[in-house]
């Protein structure tokens, strides 16, 4: 009983905080121009409450530095369930530089530790894409498993780095793109479509405009992934959603809510606080 709850528990919130590490800052240009350094904020902290059919289950924290030298994110993801009796904490570091047509990561690094278990993933890169892959533990053979092969790995970005390839927007309009992401084990990727605008509500008016852009995602299965009905039921969810706010002020987007339904139940990310260090603006703070 114990292992069905928590297994219940561990997957849809893992998948959300990757979401939100995925999602956590998408800077992008409100007009059609080549990505620049100088063009996103020099940094930006966000904080994020994780909730599973209602009940709180933790926070993911991410933040991002962004430079002349190149760019640094983190992700950290702390959840607890079961009165305690489940924890689950991931760190999640990622680096590259700024290029002319977007993110050139250098590395990335995950690491999770449960209260059963611990791992890390490790991967490298060059021009062309994914270059090392070191897991701990190494994944076990599994005839279920789509496998992963070398030209599923060109152009692919580490999760953390896959948000910086939303800056190239050519409207105001953050949806209707895709991501190519390769987190160590699996090759997917993220379709975003425009779905329809809403209105955020703020506990502290930030100055900025209230209207937001709600995008679906789907989540688009490509190699490394097992073939069972798990898998078929999060890539045929047409309900997984993503509610991106824009900052004007700082010339980017920034997630306000994801949502991510799975067959046990529905978890969520809400973002309560994010601040925005940029050279124009100052500091700007989202506080929900």
């Amino acid at each position: 009983m114990f292992r069905s709850i928590s297994s219940r528990v561990r997957r849809p919130a893992g998948r959300a905080f990757l979401a939100a590490g995925f999602l956590a800052i998408a800077p992008a240009t409100l007009a059609a121009e080549e990505p620049r350094a100088g063009s996103w904020p020099s940094e930006v902290s966000a904080h994020y409450k994780i909730t599973f059919n209602g009940f709180d289950l933790g926070s993911f924290r991410f933040q991002a530095r962004i430079g002349e030298g190149g760019y640094e994110l983190d992700g950290n993801a702390d959840i607890s369930a079961l009165l305690g009796a489940f924890t689950w904490q991931g760190i999640t570091r990622a680096s590259g530089k700024v290029a002319g047509t977007g993110p050139r990561p250098s590395g990335y690094s995950f690491a999770y530790r449960s209260s059963s278990k611990t791992g890390s993933v490790v991967l490298g890169f060059d021009k062309s894409g994914v270059k090392s892959v070191t897991a701990l533990p190494p994944p076990e053979p599994d005839p279920g498993t789509v496998p992963v092969r070398q030209h599923h790995l060109k152009g692919a970005l580490d999760p953390l780095s896959a948000v910086m390839a939303l800056t190239r927007v050519t409207g105001a309009d953050p949806c209707e793109r895709r991501l190519q992401v390769f987190d160590g084990r699996q090759r997917f990727d993220l379709e975003l479509s425009f779905r329809r605008q809403q209105r955020i509500v703020e506990a502290r008016p930030s100055g900025q405009p209230d209207q937001s852009y709600v995008c679906g995602v789907r989540y688009v299965p490509i190699a490394g992934y097992k073939a069972n009905a798990e898998t078929e039921q999060m890539s045929k969810s047409a309900r997984i959603e993503v509610v991106m706010r824009a900052v004007p002020s700082a010339n980017l987007y920034v997630p306000h809510q994801i949502t991510i339904p799975t067959v046990a139940g529905l978890a969520m990310l809400t973002a309560e606080r994010i601040e925005i260090k940029t050279g124009q603006s100052g500091e700007i703070a989202l506080v929900n």
